[in-house]
């Protein structure tokens, strides 16, 4: 048998272009348990935020000015719930971790992900570091603290 002998070279330069496919890098959010969550392309603090609740809206569906985002959720869609806002009612049709349940987004449309025009991922829900807690996960915590001088011992 003759001998194989492969030789590859990888070459570099400081002065090239970046491609359009290291421009278009995709970012990874996991959920806090460390279950992997969701691709997309573009950086959730980069998207707008929501009014109502400051959830991340992604677009799922082109419209006549923007393009649709592109994205890979994984995650598993519970029951509905209705949500009262101060100009009506909402249905959310939510999602969750498949690993610990956490709700970590919501759409106003049934399932599948992406049938309607916007996805909407919960604040702190999500990190891009596995296994670290994001930074707004407890946004709004010490409003719902009590004040130990509240708390009655037995």
């Amino acid at each position: 048998m003759p001998k194989v002998v492969s030789r590859s070279a990888v070459s570099s330069s400081t002065d090239a272009r970046p491609t359009a496919s290291a421009a278009a890098a995709l970012r990874v959010y996991y959920c806090i348990c460390g279950e992997f969550i969701l691709v997309i392309e573009r950086s959730l603090s980069a998207l707008p935020k929501r009014q109502t609740d400051g959830a991340t809206i992604i677009r799922c569906q082109d419209s006549g000015t923007e393009n649709a985002i592109v994205l890979k959720l994984n995650a598993i869609s519970t029951d509905p719930v209705l949500v009262e806002r101060p100009e009506g009612h909402e249905r959310q049709y939510r999602f969750s971790c498949p690993r610990c349940n956490l709700l970590v987004g919501y759409q106003t449309t049934p399932p599948p992900v992406k049938s309607g025009p916007y996805l909407y991922i919960l604040r702190g829900a999500l990190t891009q570091m596995q296994g670290q807690v994001p930074k707004d996960a407890f946004d709004g915590e010490a409003a719902l603290q009590l004040d130990p001088s509240e708390v009655e011992t037995q």
